[in-house]
């Protein structure tokens, strides 16, 4: 599934309150942790992230503490002891077999040592695929028979969903939209290689002005560094957010077109500025090319609290209502 996917799966479970143990399979660097820790917040409720592949069998059951002539447990601070919330064990697969049985414990039973899991936390983990090379140990079939089984894949429309959310450099976002082959390209044999978290550093280091190679790797900053060039042929996209596009005409070339969309969705600070590079758009691209700079748009500007302004504006030009009974489910309004 994809990554937008597997947040709806993961919405519905805790919605639905399913205390099931879930297990995220997929390849390093597309960002499993990274969404569990999105739907905790937005579903309001606690995240704690133990990564088991850097403890040892103590740190999770906790240390023997002579009391009364016994031995009692004491777990450690970092597991939850009340309210709601996920705890997630990153990298399960990672962790030697003996973690993994104190794992299977806490799934199983929902307690170890004197420790036990409060009603109101879900069990959830994350492993990382034997074909890319990790690390990993097999999971005990017991084990692996506790969980749910969730795979998922690259897919580089949830990623632009996120990185729009981000804030994430605009050029980092028009390049993957022009080339979304490297998204997500493992090279066990370099120490860098383009991921979606790894493009998410890239994007910091390119606001800094810094080389991202040493986040994607030489090829892919290659790349990158040649499709900078085609900036150099972009049209004014202030001229044409602020209303004075009328003898701009809309680039023929792919790679400069999809830097000039996501330039005008990314840049688009109000529904002003939003609706004038909609209906420059609309009179100068094909329908597929504002249909991608749309959605983009109505995302941009639902996030700055600006799409009722926007809906006032379209719903006086013609062409654009047109535009929308065409795509119909595009937007709500």
């Amino acid at each position: 599934m994809t990554p937008t996917a597997l947040k709806n799966y993961l919405d519905k479970l805790i919605s639905n309150q399913l205390q099931i143990s879930t297990t995220i399979w997929g390849p390093p660097g597309i960002g499993k942790s990274s969404i569990v820790a999105q739907v905790a917040q937005q579903q309001k409720i606690d995240f704690v992230d133990v990564r088991l592949s850097q403890l040892a069998p103590t740190d999770l059951r906790g240390l023997p503490v002579p009391e009364g002539g016994i031995s009692k447990w004491y777990p450690p601070e970092f597991l939850p002891r009340q309210g709601k919330g996920i705890l997630f064990l990153d990298e399960l697969n990672m962790a030697p077999p003996a973690m993994q049985g104190m794992a299977q414990q806490l799934i199983l039973d929902r307690r170890v040592g004197s420790y036990e899991v409060p009603d109101g936390w879900y069990i959830w983990a994350a492993c990382n695929r034997k074909e890319d090379r990790a690390a990993v140990f097999d999971m005990p079939s017991p084990l692996a028979n506790r969980f749910l089984h969730l795979h998922v894949e690259p897919d580089f429309e949830s990623f632009k969903i996120y990185a729009l959310n981000r804030g994430l450099h605009e050029q980092v976002i028009a390049f993957l939209s022009f080339r979304s082959s490297l998204l997500h390209k493992l090279d066990p044999q370099q120490p860098a290689w383009p991921s979606p978290r790894s493009w998410e550093m890239a994007s910091q280091l390119h606001f800094a002005g810094i080389d991202i190679a040493p986040a994607v790797g030489d090829g892919a900053a290659a790349e990158f560094a040649a499709y900078l060039k085609v900036y150099e042929n972009l049209p004014d996209i202030n001229a044409i957010l602020n209303g004075a596009g009328k003898n701009v005409d809309f680039p023929q070339e792919p790679s400069i077109r999809y830097a000039v969309t996501i330039g005008l969705a990314v840049r688009a600070e109000n529904a002003t500025q939003g609706y004038s590079a909609f209906a420059w758009l609309d009179r100068t691209a094909t329908p597929e090319w504002v249909q991608l700079f749309a959605v983009d748009l109505f995302r941009t500007l639902r996030a700055r609290g600006q799409m009722g302004a926007l809906a006032q504006m379209v719903q006086k030009d013609k062409r654009l209502q047109d535009f929308l009974k065409d795509f119909q489910g595009l937007v709500s309004f």
